[in-house]
């Protein structure tokens, strides 16, 4: 069976995307099958698996309205070894159309099962508010791993995620938790960022990743050539990090399943 996580931070700019599909790429490096879900209608993991938004049919829009399957909608990350459902523009539309249904914050969860034994690991790329759309992807997964920048604005934004994932876990989706806080964009020379990278830990203890994403130009350049950075570039900085990173959630996976 699957293990699905979100990727989430209500606050924007914070590498959910770079996040997202650098460890969906990493994973695939050591052997996972992983599936990408791009919730946000923006389309940036779509484009950043290399994959054309413009020409999506069926998108993951298809899949909450139920007029497509997962199995329909997936294509094939042509240099990051997972499988992603895509979402462009057509996505914001689905919050409207989803107000009035039936199920409307389970419907991703409903069409996940389909493909519960194609995947080891589900990686859901979520938008930056809490959204409809957000309020599916947290409702099917058994995790969110939190990327975040070491900034005083950032601790704030933490705090109010957690209080979301508590509502979410009390009234909608029981198993759901935070798997893991993951340090992004880091710089240690940045006396303020270390400060808050140790607050962190004081505060939240083994729930902060032990890995640290660097600041690194590499991994910002990736998206434009439509792959992930770890593929872009193997050897940069960033790209190591993120296959640590990988290494460290799969670790992490793992534990919490034979604990299950």
């Amino acid at each position: 069976m699957s293990r699905i996580f979100c990727v989430a931070n209500q606050k924007g700019g914070v590498g959910k995307t770079t996040t997202t599909v650098n460890l969906a790429a990493g994973l695939a490096q050591i052997g996972r099958r992983v599936l990408v879900v791009d919730l946000d209608p923006q389309g940036n993991a779509t484009m950043g698996s290399g994959v054309d938004k413009r020409s999506l049919d069926p998108s993951v829009y298809d899949v909450l309205l139920e007029s497509a399957s997962i199995a329909e909608a997936r294509r094939p990350s042509p240099k990051g070894g997972y499988d992603i459902v895509g979402a462009n523009r057509e996505l914001a539309g689905a919050e409207v159309e989803l107000v009035g249904v039936d199920r409307r914050d389970k419907r991703l969860r409903g069409a996940l099962v389909s493909v519960d034994y194609d995947y080891d690991v589900v990686l859901i790329d979520c938008p930056p508010s809490l959204s409809l759309l957000t309020l599916n992807g947290l409702a099917c997964a058994h995790g969110v791993v939190v990327p975040m920048q070491c900034e005083y604005f950032a601790l704030e934004g933490l705090s109010d995620l957690v209080n979301t994932i508590k509502q979410v876990h009390a009234n909608i989706n029981p198993e759901l938790e935070v798997i893991g806080i993951l340090r992004v964009m880091f710089d240690a020379r940045i006396t303020l960022q270390t400060q808050v990278s140790e607050q962190l830990k004081a505060h939240f203890g083994d729930r902060v990743f032990d890995t640290v994403i660097p600041r690194n130009v590499r991994l910002a350049e990736a998206p434009s050539y439509g792959m992930p950075g770890l593929v872009f570039d193997p050897a940069s900085k960033g790209a190591q990090a993120f296959l640590e990173f990988a290494r460290e959630m799969a670790a992490r996976i793992d534990g919490r399943h034979c604990a299950a």
